[in-house]
């Protein structure tokens, strides 16, 4: 029997936090997804694994049993992944880069010219990030760091090399009847209908639906994309609105699109992020140089005049 070590892993932080909604905020999953993930376990093993009550999740002997092996198991798949992964970035020559839909066109040829310099040999190759993987292939080693548009409170899980600040805006089919403001203010959005990405994506499905401006009032969804093309596409039909980065409104201008400023809307923080128990290379340290002397916008370029920019590597 095969079993993909994401069933365990969500298994074994269930069996930790005895609880499916603290298990899901630490995964970066949604509790629905979390509860799939348990179901699919349980189908695997023609077994239930958790007694549910309203007081939490308690493992079944069968799972006591299978907690008792799971936790070496993944440790040793874990220790595995970095010894393979230490013999390949003493052979290879490129740095693999997640980046959003978006945020790509921040950087120029300029970025992996600068880089090619500090790093002689070195290639980077760049990977559009998946919606339905919310560490965009962090979790998994595919790749070694990306770019997000992300909340401040982020940092907490990440290490991250800040590039700058950016607000977000709103985007409206351009016969909205606020299409026509030059600036909107949050509560006037809070019964539209939005955009939503897949609740696979975790806690950014919530970002991009201001969950926390809300206090507590859900949004109303008008359509699910699953990608950037999606996301603008139902925008354009009138499915629904949605919040993007300000970039956006220069890199992806259209005319059935009016991209306007929020007033009560957090801004995003810009940067380079990787997981905190993964150590900075010399190539990801010297990408994230050429990423602050090429890539320049907003708040971003006026702290990194000032030298004030934060990093971890």
């Amino acid at each position: 029997m095969d079993v993909d070590t994401r069933l365990l892993r969500s298994f074994v932080m269930v069996c930790e936090e005895g609880q499916l909604t603290a298990a899901a905020a630490r995964l970066f999953v949604s509790q629905p997804t979390l509860t799939k993930q348990i179901r699919q376990l349980e189908a695997l093993l023609g077994a239930e694994l958790f007694e549910r009550s309203r007081r939490g999740m308690t493992p079944t002997p069968t799972g006591q049993a299978l907690a008792e092996h799971a936790g070496a198991l993944l440790a040793g798949w874990e220790e595995a992944l970095r010894a393979a992964r230490a013999a390949a970035a003493e052979q290879g020559s490129t740095l693999r880069v997640g980046f959003e839909g978006g945020i790509i066109n921040m950087m120029s040829r300029q970025t992996v010219v600068d880089f090619s310099r500090r790093m002689p040999g070195w290639q980077v190759e760049l990977r559009q990030n998946n919606w339905f993987d919310p560490t965009s292939g962090l979790a998994t080693g595919e790749i070694d760091l990306t770019l997000w548009h992300a909340p401040p409170w982020l940092a907490e899980q990440y290490n991250v090399a800040v590039l700058g600040e950016e607000p977000r805006c709103a985007a409206l089919p351009a016969g909205h009847r606020l299409a026509g403001r030059a600036v909107i203010d949050f509560e006037e959005l809070l019964d539209e209908p939005f955009v939503a990405i897949p609740h696979e994506s975790g806690h950014w499905r919530d970002y991009w639906l201001a969950a926390r401006e809300r206090g507590g009032r859900p949004a109303r969804i008008g359509a699910v994309a699953h990608n950037a093309d999606e996301w603008l596409a139902a925008v354009v039909c009138g499915q629904g609105i949605g919040f993007a980065p300000e970039t956006m409104s220069r890199l992806a201008a259209r005319e059935d699109v009016a991209y306007r400023p929020v007033r009560g809307l957090s801004p995003s923080q810009v940067g380079l992020y990787w997981p905190k128990e993964r150590q900075s290379t010399p190539a990801m340290a010297a990408f994230v140089r050429s990423c602050r002397a090429t890539v320049g916008f907003g708040a971003g370029r006026a702290e990194r005049d000032q030298g004030t920019l934060r990093t971890s590597v």
